[in-house]
C-alpha cells in the first residue's frame, strides 16, 4: 500500500502522530528533515507528504516543490505552527498544497485530512492507468497498420524508460517519455498501407508522405492537449544529431533530451526487428550500426548508456529485446 510520509524536526511532534495513528491501524514513514524525505522516495511510493514548514536546513515550501517534480502524484500538506505567509500562499496558487493545517492540531481532523488526501491519490492514480490504457490501446491500433512493428512501441517504451532512469530524470519525465514512446509513430495512422508495407525502397513521393508523419502525429497529440514534452518527443524523434534530420533539422542539443532517448530506443528496435523490405540484423550489424550513429544520427553519451548499461540490465533479466 502506498506510504503516508510526516516530515518535523520536532522528534517530540513525530512521536505524536505516529502514535496517533498506529491507535488507528495506520504505519507511517518519518523523517526529520527534507534532505531526509526525499531520500524515503528512492525506497517507497508515497501517497501522502504531510510536512513542516519552518524547519532547519530545506523549509517545507522547498521540499513540497521538489516532491512535485519527482512524485507529482503525492499529495502534499502543510502541518505548521509558523509560515511565512508569502510562501504559502505563491504554493498553494500553484496548486502544490492540498491542504494547511495549524499545530496544534485536532487529531480527528488530522486524519480525516489524511484519508482525503490518500482517496485523491487513488483516484488520480486510476485515473492515469486509465489514460495509460487508452494511450497504448491508441498505439497498437496504429500498428495493426504493419504486422511487422507489432510491439514495437512498447519495447521503445521500456529501452527509452531504462535511460531516462540511468539519467536519474524524474517520475513526471519518465511518464511522459513512456506516452511519447507508445505514440511517436502515431502521425503514420494518416500514411496509406501500401506505402507503410511496401517491401522495396520508397520513391521520392513516398519518401515525403512518410517524413511527414512526425508533423502529423505532433499535430494530433496538441489537439489532444497532452504535454508538450510528449509533443517533441513525436515532432522530433527523426531528428539526427549531426542536423541531417527531418522534420526542421534540428541539430545536437537543441533536439529536446526526451526526443534524443526515443530516438536511441527507435533505432535499436527498428535495426533489432523485421521489417517489410530488409530482415532483421544480427547481433554483431546491431552493434556495427548502433556504433556508427553514435555522435552522428544519434547522441552518442544516450547511446553508451543503452548499450553499456540498460541493454545488458534488460538482457540479464531474461527480457527478449530482439523480438
Amino acid at each position: 500500500m502506498p506510504a503516508i510520509l510526516f516530515v518535523d524536526d520536532d522528534t517530540a511532534v513525530l512521536n505524536s502522530i505516529e502514535r496517533l495513528f498506529l491507535a488507528h491501524d495506520q504505519e507511517i514513514l518519518r523523517a526529520s528533515s527534507g534532505d531526509e524525505a526525499l531520500a524515503l522516495f528512492d525506497q517507497h511510493e508515497i501517497a501522502v507528504m504531510v510536512t513542516d514548514q519552518r524547519m532547519a536546513g530545506m523549509k517545507g515550501t522547498e521540499l513540497i516543490n521538489r516532491v512535485k517534480m519527482i512524485s507529482p502524484d503525492t499529495v502534499r500538506i502543510v502541518l505548521s505552527g509558523y509560515t511565512e505567509l508569502t510562501d504559502l500562499l505563491e504554493a498553494i496558487n500553484r496548486g502544490e498544497i492540498f491542504r494547511f493545517l495549524v499545530k496544534p492540531w485536532d487529531d480527528d481532523d488530522l486524519l480525516e485530512n489524511v484519508e482525503l488526501a490518500r482517496q485523491r491519490y487513488g483516484r488520480n492514480r486510476e485515473m492515469q492507468r486509465t489514460e495509460e490504457a487508452t494511450l497504448l490501446s491508441l498505439a497498437q491500433t496504429i500498428e495493426l497498420k504493419d504486422a511487422y512493428t507489432r510491439g514495437h512501441c512498447d519495447r521503445v517504451a521500456r529501452f527509452a524508460e531504462g535511460i531516462a532512469r540511468k539519467l536519474g530524470l524524474s517520475d513526471l519525465k519518465i511518464k511522459e517519455i513512456r506516452h511519447g514512446s507508445w505514440l511517436h509513430d502515431c502521425g503514420k495512422i494518416g500514411i496509406p498501407d501500401d506505402v507503410i508495407n511496401k517491401p522495396m525502397g520508397l520513391d521520392h513521393y513516398e519518401m515525403v508522405q512518410m517524413k511527414e508523419h512526425p508533423l502529423h502525429g505532433a499535430e494530433v497529440a496538441r489537439k489532444a492537449q497532452l504535454s508538450e514534452t510528449i509533443v517533441q518527443i513525436i515532432l522530433c524523434h527523426h531528428e539526427k544529431f549531426d542536423g541531417t534530420g527531418y522534420p526542421s533539422g534540428l541539430k545536437g542539443a537543441a533536439i529536446p533530451l526526451e526526443a534524443r532517448i526515443v530516438a536511441v530506443a527507435d533505432v535499436y528496435d527498428a535495426i533489432s526487428s523485421d521489417r517489410p523490405y530488409r530482415k532483421a540484423c544480427d547481433d554483431i550489424g546491431v552493434e556495427t550500426i548502433m556504433a556508427d550513429c553514435r555522435g552522428t544520427a544519434l547522441d552518442a553519451e544516450l547511446v553508451d548508456i543503452f548499450m553499456q548499461e540498460v541493454l545488458p540490465e534488460l538482457m540479464g533479466k531474461g527480457l527478449n529485446v530482439d523480438l
